[in-house]
Order: structure tokens, then C-alpha cells, then sequence
């Protein structure tokens, strides 16, 4: 894919990073703002997520409901997400239409409108969302696993908040949080597709330019010492299954130990995809599939290694099978983990699983929209040499490193057992 790679700073703050590909004539913008839960403190858990969505409730040049039917008439679409560590707005364009949405997201920056009753019917959107996940296992599972894989950094808590603090949050509680991250000097503007450089420069200048870059923001995050002995949890609810979740403490993406543990990831569990936007590979060569799947301890096993800025965790997700015990699945699961801390696995095996990696990050490389999303993405942990050296990286792995990640990583006294007891009573979603 032919491109020209720009990357520029405005005086205000503003990362501006863009790419020109004119291979289809589309272009997508994604906005960044280094704001997710991370950045929260008790009693404001899930603000971050809610002022995503007022975000959408319209500015005076944009009121709401009109920006949605004008992208769509004009053959775009957009949408938004909230994480740990970032907060993200994007919309995929005609190249001829794309100005709709430049002018949008300048707008929005500065100009979004908490109306007091929007605040409260979005307050019981998000508590139904909230509700609503907590009649799923997984969700319950998870959030459980996640607060005791943390007990001071602020990874400890969900992404969609505490249901407490989302009845006591205030529209000024959001219009603050929203003045102290969404500004141009906390904020990275991705832009990739069929555009002239010189001429999108001089319209984002025009555009930004004369925003102020805000203050830097009082940074409230703990560090959180390594776990030290294993934590065990067990969460009860309606349903019929059990499930497991495993959860280890996992590297930084800045950290050099990712790229091993991608690899890792991808011979123990299958690659996991690090774009939302990514394709998704077979895990039936995993090491955890054959000893779990094929030998029916389990109906399904996956991992997951998010890139983030502090240390997150590597969580292995179980299906148990009707008729195994958590138990069971557990030794399976220390005994091939094992296995790689006590030999070295073969090169073949190694290059296997890299070659998976690198192809499910193809995948999810691809098109403009994920073209556009990885210039903004990679700032948020990392810098987006960080993107551009990641296959390079991955073949850079030995049998060696898969080893002493195993043993580093990988270790009973680094991890949280998370383990959902069904109870038989009632239905859960799916």
C-alpha cells in the first residue's frame, strides 16, 4: 500500500498524524484523547464513558440528532470508544465529504453542551447498560477478577464505572472532567486516506490552531506492586455453566517483553487481535485448545493481552465442559504452562506462531479505517514507530525468550483465579 506518512505538531499541542493513501477515495479521522478509566478516582468511576456519550448530544453548530443523519446521507459512518487508557471518536468519509466531520470533531472539542436533562436520560441509558451487564457471567466474572487483580491502581475498576458513583455523578462533575482531557494539548488527530498533505494541514490549522492547549492533567494514578501470592475468587450467579478466568499480570507495550508475550499468547491460547477492527484467526493449533477442547475439558478457551500504558493483566478465558470441574481444567492449564517453563519449545513452533501473529496484525491493518486508527492507537501507549516495528519485532523472537517470559510472567503467585459457579436459576444473556 503506497503512502506518505506525516507526522506534525501544532503550537497549541495538537499531534497531528497523517497519511495519505490513494488507493480508494475515502478518507478516516479518529480523534484521541488520552482520557479512559485509568484517569478516574472513587466515586467518579465511569465518567470518562459517560462524557463519551454526551459528546454526542450536539453543540450549538451541530445540535443533536442532526450530525448523525447528515454522516449517514452523506455515505459515511462514525462511532466512538472509551478504555483504560484513551478515549476515541472516528468517522470513514467520501473523500469529498470528509469536511463535515473535521468541522464536527473541532467543535466538539470545545463546544459540547451537558444539558442538564440530557445529562439524566443519559444517566439511566448508562445504568441500564450497566444492569444489563450484569445478568451476563463473563461481566461478572470479569469485573470480579479485575478488582482483585488490582488494589491501588486504577485499572482496579471497569471501564463503564461503579454503579454508586453513576448515581451520584453530576452534569458538573462531567462538564470538569470534560474541560480537563478534551483539549488540544491531551488530544492526537489521525487522519488516513485520499487527501492532498499540504492542503489537510492547512485546514486542520485552520480549524485548531487557535485553540487553547489547556493544562496538563492532575495525574492520580497509583502504581500497583506485583502480586505476590495467588489470589483466588469464585462468583455465583444464574446460568448453567461454569467458566474460568485466569488472569496474569501482563508488560506495559512499551515494555520489550510484549512482543514475546504476543508470541507466547499466540502458541498457548491463539494470537490475539490487538485492533477492534482485526480479523480473527483459528485458535485450534493452540496448545490450550488441543489440551482443553480436544480432550473435552472445555467447549471453548481463548486469551487476551491488551496494549496499555502501566501493566494490565493476560486474562485466558474457559468454557468448562458440562462434565469436567474447575478443578480439572485448572491442572490442565498449569501443565502446559509448565511445559513452557521447563523446555524449550521448537523454532518451527515458534515461527508457526509468529506467522499467526503477524497475519492476524495484517489483518487488522489493512484498510483506511484501521490505517487511520493506528496512527492515533500506537500514540496512546506507545509511538507509532511502536506500530510500524511490531513484525519486525515478532521475528526477532527465539525459543529462549518464549521461555524466560513463561517463567517471568506466567507465574501461580503472579496470577488471580477467577472461577463463575452457576446456580442453575434463572436465564442470562448470551
Amino acid at each position: 500500500m503506497t503512502d506518505t506518512f506525516t507526522r506534525i505538531s501544532l503550537p497549541n499541542g495538537l499531534l497531528v498524524q497523517l497519511k495519505e493513501i490513494h488507493t480508494t477515495p475515502i478518507i478516516s479521522q479518529w480523534i484521541w484523547y488520552r482520557v479512559g478509566s485509568r484517569n478516574e478516582i472513587p466515586g467518579k468511576t465511569g465518567i470518562s464513558h459517560w462524557v463519551e456519550h454526551m459528546q454526542f448530544k450536539g453543540t450549538p453548530n451541530f445540535p443533536s440528532g442532526v450530525l448523525d443523519k447528515a454522516i449517514s446521507r452523506e455515505g459515511g459512518f462514525w462511532n466512538a470508544f472509551t478504555y483504560l487508557d484513551w478515549t476515541t471518536f472516528f468517522e470513514t468519509m467520501p473523500a469529498g465529504k470528509i469536511d463535515l466531520a473535521l468541522q464536527l470533531e473541532a467543535d466538539r472539542m470545545f463546544n459540547s453542551q451537558f444539558d442538564e436533562h440530557e445529562v439524566e436520560s443519559e444517566r439511566t441509558v448508562i445504568i441500564s447498560e450497566r444492569e444489563g451487564s450484569e445478568n451476563e457471567p463473563l461481566f461478572r466474572l470479569g469485573e470480579a477478577v479485575q478488582a482483585a487483580s488490582f488494589d491501588l491502581h486504577s485499572y482496579h475498576h471497569e471501564v463503564i464505572g461503579e454503579k454508586n458513583d453513576l448515581l451520584k455523578i453530576s452534569r458538573d462533575d462531567l462538564y470538569e472532567h470534560y474541560r480537563s482531557y478534551y483539549h488540544p494539548g491531551n488530544a492526537v488527530i489521525a487522519l488516513a486516506g485520499d487527501f492532498e498533505m499540504d492542503a489537510m494541514i492547512d485546514r486542520l490549522s485552520q480549524l485548531y490552531a487557535s485553540l487553547p492547549a489547556g493544562s496538563t492533567p492532575t495525574n492520580h494514578i497509583q502504581a500497583e506492586a506485583p502480586l505476590e501470592a495467588e489470589r483466588r475468587i469464585e462468583v455465583s450467579g444464574p446460568g448453567q455453566t461454569t467458566f474460568l478466568q485466569l488472569a496474569y499480570r501482563s508488560p506495559a507495550a512499551s515494555n520489550p517483553d510484549f512482543f514475546a508475550f504476543s508470541v507466547l499468547d499466540s502458541l498457548l491460547s491463539g494470537p490475539s487481535s490487538l485492533n477492534m477492527f482485526g480479523g480473527g484467526i483459528s485458535n485450534k493449533t493452540s496448545r490450550l485448545y488441543r489440551a482443553l477442547v480436544e480432550r473435552e475439558l472445555a467447549i471453548s478457551v481463548g486469551g487476551s493481552l491488551p496494549a496499555t500504558i502501566d501493566p494490565y493483566q493476560y486474562d485466558i478465558h474457559i468454557t468448562v465442559h458440562p462434565n469436567q470441574s474447575p478443578q480439572a481444567v485448572l491442572k490442565a492449564v498449569d501443565d502446559e504452562i509448565h511445559r513452557f517453563q521447563d523446555s524449550l519449545v521448537s523454532m518451527d513452533e515458534v515461527r508457526r506462531a509468529i506467522k499467526q501473529s503477524r497475519a492476524l496484525f495484517a489483518y487488522g491493518s489493512e484498510n483506511i479505517t484501521n490505517q487511520a486508527f493506528w496512527l492515533g492507537y500506537a500514540e496512546m501507549f506507545a509511538h507509532y514507530d511502536w506500530f510500524e516495528g511490531y513484525v519486525s519485532r515478532l521475528e526477532t523472537i527465539t525459543p529462549e525468550d518464549i521461555q524466560t517470559i513463561a517463567r517471568t510472567w506466567l507465574n501461580p503467585s503472579h496470577r488471580v483465579v477467577g472461577t463463575y459457579l452457576p446456580t442453575g436459576d434463572g436465564e442470562v444473556g448470551k
